[in-house]
């Protein structure tokens, strides 16, 4: 198994910053299945981490994530799998953000290149972003005929209102660059382009420095209230990715991604 997430701890004041760099080392940093097991993985190995109270996941110095593998020969596996067994797979997300979002310590997301799709998926799912100026986010989802799952819709919601929400899952070819996330609320930090991880840890540091007890405390409190509907508003993401992917729409959006050209939709 190659290894594509690797882990540092014992960073910044006290120890008490982790870093998990995901990079797979050809500038697209895509979101394989093993990939997404990997981050996964990598995000439970703090549950029981006591010394760790900040945590700064980044990507390589070209891309936090271009979204989930489409040529991945088993993310392509799917068009084969019976639904039982699809819906199983499609769990790999969920899950994934999910372990993110429930960490105890605060995390915190440097972005450079691009972040696209999965990526996107992922970065919401963390307490606080930071990204370059010459960054720029993009979810295609829709654009391949799919719906925007992992729970990234609330996630969304909470941090840049339903238009936003709408604009930037919608219209699915549109950039979102760093001043107008910036702008939005989806990142909370802009840095010089290269920059990115160098002010996620000068963030990082500073929550450390604060009272661990208290910082894990208030951010499940805020959670809590913030994702208490979460659940409900997104218990059929899974099941409508599914049912997407039996669809001509999807069918033609995959084809026409792989075949770099312009999809033709026809609503069935």
């Amino acid at each position: 198994m190659t290894v594509l997430v690797s882990i540092e701890r014992g960073l910044g004041p006290e120890g008490r910053v982790a870093v998990v760099r995901f990079d797979r080392g050809d500038g697209l940093n895509a979101l394989s299945p093993e990939a997404m097991r990997q981050l996964t993985d990598a995000a439970r190995g703090f549950e029981d981490d006591a010394e760790t109270s900040v945590v700064v996941l980044t990507g390589s110095a070209k891309a936090f994530s271009a979204g989930f593998d489409l040529k991945d020969a088993e993310g392509r596996s799917r068009a084969e799998m019976d639904l039982g067994t699809l819906r199983r797979h499609l769990k790999l997300g969920p899950r994934l953000t999910r372990a993110w979002q429930e960490l105890e310590q605060v995390t915190i997301g440097a972005i450079e290149g691009f972040c696209v799709g999965g990526g996107v998926a992922l970065a919401v799912a963390l307490d606080f972003r930071v990204m370059a100026r010459d960054a720029h986010m993009r979810v295609p989802e829709i654009g391949l005929g799919m719906n925007m799952s992992w729970q990234s819709v609330p996630r969304m919601l909470h941090l840049i209102g339903p238009a936003r929400t709408k604009q930037a899952v919608i219209l699915a070819d549109d950039r979102i660059g760093a001043r107008e996330a910036y702008e939005w609320g989806l990142v909370e930090h802009l840095a010089k382009p290269g920059q990115a991880f160098a002010g996620a840890m000068a963030l990082a540091e500073k929550v450390a420095a604060q009272p661990p007890i208290s910082v894990a405390m208030t951010k499940l409190t805020v959670n809590r209230l913030a994702h208490a509907l979460d659940d409900l508003a997104s218990h059929m993401d899974l099941d409508q990715f599914a049912l997407a992917g039996l669809t001509e729409d999807h069918k033609e959006g995959v084809a026409a991604f792989l075949d770099r050209r312009k999809p033709r939709f026809r609503g069935r």
